[in-house]
């Protein structure tokens, strides 16, 4: 076996600063029920973006820290009392670690803990050569599944196969729309398509976002200012509206237009993240068409192992998902395009 090298490259994150640097650092060790991973990519997160602008902040984490958390790789070494993995194992780490201190985690039931610690903003991430992960959280990853499209599994696809799967429920033949078609709005229309809704309706103001949404399974796209969006999406669903509206946005003109696209009973799904409130209008108007209104974040791990049997079938397909690869001195670059949208990117990942 190759021995490993002392130090790593990783980029870092200097939180009081909001400065980023490439560094060199001591290769961390695996505690007892960890492994170390030999990152191959990791992706690019508008979560990362919040950490950034100072936005989303954990202050349980450090104040220099290595961001990234949807990483794919391969075991490099094991940690005190890890069974059932060996090194050269292809994972994916999770991107949280139970607290261990909730009501849950001291029931034993740390898949439902209430404050997980997120990593790369409780503890360092995966842009960096290796990093530390929780035995309990890996996934295997079979040889046929590209390591690319695996790390876009942690995040960019579970969440919103959550969001189609958990919380929104999505039965076959209800009629779904998707606010906003970037990261995480593509695997959304995937995902809704790929359990059976019909029709999938694509809605963003970017027409070659709508180009791409038709590519990718959407059944209609249509644009958010249309000023006969209600007709149009009537006239996709055969007069019924929508059963479900997720806004992978976040403000409150995506949220709100999603819930007045609804019939009666119909669910809107909040995915997108921002500091902006939404109104669900008159108590009046909600109660009596008896809509609901949901949060989503997350996903459970067991997820991943779902998605990775999905690519390994070839019933999902992931390869436009990967918009552009950077090393570590370009990750800046990546953050940049991914928040100008140039090329309107779906994922960039960070190869170290």
């Amino acid at each position: 076996m190759t021995a490993l090298p002392s130090t790593m490259r990783a980029q870092r994150l200097h939180v009081p600063t909001r400065t980023m640097t490439v560094e060199d650092v001591p290769v961390p060790e695996p505690g007892p029920g960890q492994v170390l991973v030999d990152v191959a990519y990791c992706g690019i997160c508008h979560s990362d973006l919040g950490l950034l602008d100072g936005s989303f902040h954990d202050p349980r984490g450090p104040e220099t820290i290595t961001q990234g958390h949807e990483a794919s790789g391969t075991i490099a070494a094991l940690g005190e009392g890890v069974t059932g993995w060996a090194v050269g194992d292809r994972v994916v780490p999770a991107a949280g670690r139970p607290c261990r201190r909730c009501d849950r985690c001291r029931r034993g039931d740390l898949v439902h803990c209430d404050d997980v610690l997120l990593m790369a903003f409780a503890y360092d991430g995966a842009w960096a050569e290796f990093t530390v992960a929780e035995a309990g959280g890996l996934t295997r990853v079979p040889d046929g599944v590209p390591l690319e499209q695996a790390a876009l599994l942690a995040d960019a696809v579970s969440t919103p196969f959550g969001a189609v799967v958990h919380t929104a429920a999505v039965r076959p033949g209800e009629a779904v729309g998707v606010w906003g078609v970037g990261g995480v709005g593509t695997h959304l229309v995937q995902l809704a398509r790929l359990v059976g809704a019909v029709p999938v309706v694509a809605v963003d103001l970017d027409p070659a976002v709508r180009e791409r949404a038709l590519a990718v399974g959407a059944d209609v796209a249509l644009d958010p200012q249309d000023p006969e969006l209600r007709e149009r999406i009537a006239e996709a669903t055969d007069g019924h509206l929508l059963d479900v509206a997720f806004d992978a946005v976040g403000l409150a003109s995506t949220f709100e237009q999603g819930l007045a696209m609804l019939a009666p009973r119909g669910r809107v799904v909040g995915v997108g993240l921002s500091g902006q409130e939404i109104s669900l209008g008159s108590s009046l108007s909600f109660n009596l068409s008896r809509k609901q209104a949901l949060g989503h974040l997350g996903y459970q791990n067991s997820d991943i192992g779902t998605l990775v049997k999905l690519l390994a079938a070839g019933r999902l397909d992931l390869s436009r998902s990967v918009s552009a690869v950077v090393g570590l001195e370009e990750v800046e670059d990546g953050i940049r395009r991914l928040h100008e949208r140039r090329g309107n990117p779906v994922r960039v990942l960070v190869r170290p």
